[in-house]
């Protein structure tokens, strides 16, 4: 077993927030997306192991980077999706990006701001939705409301994890100056249940985070390929509705994730919306 395998989770992408590569998407279009997730999957895998040193995960790091341009062969998750993307005639740029925010997760384990906390997004989230866009032949002219939707996820899962990421890796999404607005510092977030002040710093972040979801509402119809625009349409859904709960409950005490049968029932409640959207659409 090599260093990088011995670092990852297990997890793979019937794990994660959101649907990956679901059954919504082409089988044509599955294979290059699993690569970019597995790659994915398996840097974030180094940049959040609790154990390993800082030296060895950015050495890991820059054997993916380098596999993925090709000046190594070193990471067989990083030459897989080099193939893939030669293959299709995708850019490495999104991967690179992605490289980017887990060396900065490796480094960086406090946000000062706002502004800083969404130029990390700019490197963690948005690429992701840019890979599966350019997979799909889509335009660059969905690129701003996928980048709303996708720095949203992100910071839904920040503050799903508030307490488990400090908790386990000491590093903080949350603005030290929304805590400090509050009178509150990160170690709020090691108590089993969140204050009033922290309960308010959190919701206060969901709420501005719902301008993100308000700015890519209108990004599944943006989109030509319908399987696409339907798996994007389920992931706007539950981003609202994950974004609202975050609102009302506490993420230190309480559920703030979705079962598999509130995904379902989310899926089959907005399913005679989004047909009528796309028929709409054709007219």
């Amino acid at each position: 077993m090599s260093e990088a395998e011995a670092l990852q989770s297990g997890k793979d992408h019937h794990d994660e927030n959101f649907p990956v590569a679901s059954f919504l998407i082409a089988p044509r279009h599955r294979p290059p997306v699993l690569a970019f997730y597995r790659f994915a999957r398996f840097a974030d895998d180094i940049a959040d192991n609790a154990t390993a040193p800082q030296s060895e995960k950015l050495k890991l790091l820059e054997e993916m980077r380098a596999s993925l341009v090709g000046e190594s062969q070193a990471s067989p998750q990083a030459v897989a999706l080099r193939e893939v993307q030669k293959a299709h005639g995708l850019t490495d740029r999104h991967a690179l990006d992605l490289l980017e925010a887990f060396r900065r997760d490796v480094t960086k384990s406090r946000y000062r701001n706002w502004d800083e906390l969404i130029d990390y997004c700019r490197y963690s989230a948005m690429p992701v939705g840019r890979f599966v866009l350019d997979v799909h032949g889509e335009s660059q002219g969905t690129w701003p409301a996928n980048d709303a939707l996708c720095a949203a996820l992100q910071i839904i899962n920040h503050l799903q994890d508030c307490a488990k990421d400090y908790r386990n890796l000491d590093r903080v999404y949350i603005p030290e100056e929304a805590l400090a607005s509050h009178g509150l510092d990160v170690s709020a977030l090691a108590e089993p249940t969140a204050a009033p002040a922290l309960r308010k710093v959190i919701a206060g972040l969901a709420e501005r985070n719902g301008l993100f979801l308000a700015q890519s509402r209108p990004f599944a119809g943006q989109i030509r390929d319908g399987r696409l625009a339907l798996e994007v349409d389920l992931i706007q859904t539950l981003a609202e509705d994950l974004n609202a709960l975050l609102i009302r409950r506490d993420p230190l005490s309480e559920n703030v994730h979705h079962s598999k049968t509130d995904i379902a029932a989310l899926f089959l409640k907005r399913l005679p919306g989004f047909a009528l959207s796309r028929m709409m659409r054709r007219r």
